[in-house]
């Protein structure tokens, strides 16, 4: 069996849209992610925890309890954990402020990055008229995103059998149509000026569940993706170095080591 890919030491790891509490959350993919990843911080940048979902059907596995307990022991172990509230955890915007189990809640934060650079770190729902002024029709948004995601499912058990590669509905879809497309363009052109606004030159955030990392403008523009569908983060190095995570790639790369001798462990198979 191949073993774990060997641990990465960073000086700042960025995650949003875990989305604990979902059918959807790749909650045993993620603990392998941070068996794999250590960092001095670690910023959560919203939606964590889907109390929407939770409110309309209760899905709490044993693996997001071990994720709860996974960070909290991070925090009492040294690490800064730096919990930002999204739109679906927005009931913790009420705790900006407080500590809890040495996790600290803040509505937005500006930091300095080991460039020099300053980030701006921010969920990113505040741009979403749909989230702030029609959320009910958001939470449509949301049940329709969610049955994406169990037919998906379904779809790739029979591609997997028929020996296929991973494919992503969901994904799909939000790449082909030009209303999607125009919404990401028009959420990345707010964030970045929010980021000028308040003199950054960096800025991460999530919501969107679309990974990137690109310069718009002035502003090196980073979203973290999220652990539904792109198994995603970002990972500031010792060295000052971004970099946008992809777990996917990091477990391919494990697995075509010379030293892979028979399979990944189940725990480790990209997304199904």
């Amino acid at each position: 069996m191949l073993d774990p890919p060997p641990k990465i030491r960073l000086k700042t790891l960025f995650v949003s849209d875990l989305h604990l509490g979902t059918r959807g959350c790749q909650a045993e993919a993620f603990l392998e992610f941070l068996k794999h990843y250590d960092a001095e911080a670690l910023y959560l940048i919203g939606d964590i925890v889907d109390a929407w979902r939770l409110k309309a059907s209760w899905h709490w596995p044993q693996a997001h309890n071990v994720v709860v307990q996974k960070l909290l022991r991070k925090a009492r172990k040294g690490t800064r954990v730096v919990y930002i509230p999204g739109n679906h955890d927005e009931f913790l915007r009420d705790y900006v402020g407080d500590d809890f189990g040495g996790v600290e809640i803040v509505e937005e934060a500006v930091i300095d990055l080991v460039d020099g650079r300053r980030a701006l770190l921010l969920h990113g729902d505040k741009f979403d008229t749909v989230v702030r002024n029609m959320k009910w029709l958001a939470h449509l948004g949301d049940w329709a995103y969610d049955l994406a995601l169990f037919l998906n499912r379904y779809l790739n058990m029979a591609r997997r059998r028929l020996g296929m590669t991973y494919w992503s509905f969901s994904a799909a879809a939000k790449a082909k149509v030009k209303q999607a497309v125009n919404f990401i363009g028009a959420f990345e052109q707010a964030v970045v000026a929010d980021a000028e606004k308040q003199g950054a030159q960096v800025v991460i955030c999530g919501h969107i569940h679309h990974a990137a990392s690109r310069r718009l403008g002035p502003i090196h523009y980073m979203n973290c993706g999220d652990w539904v569908e792109s198994r995603t983060a970002i990972g500031e190095h010792l060295d000052g170095r971004m970099e946008l995570i992809r777990w996917d790639d990091v477990v391919a790369e494990a697995a075509a080591e010379p030293a892979a001798v028979v399979s990944v462990p189940q725990s480790l198979q990209p997304a199904a």
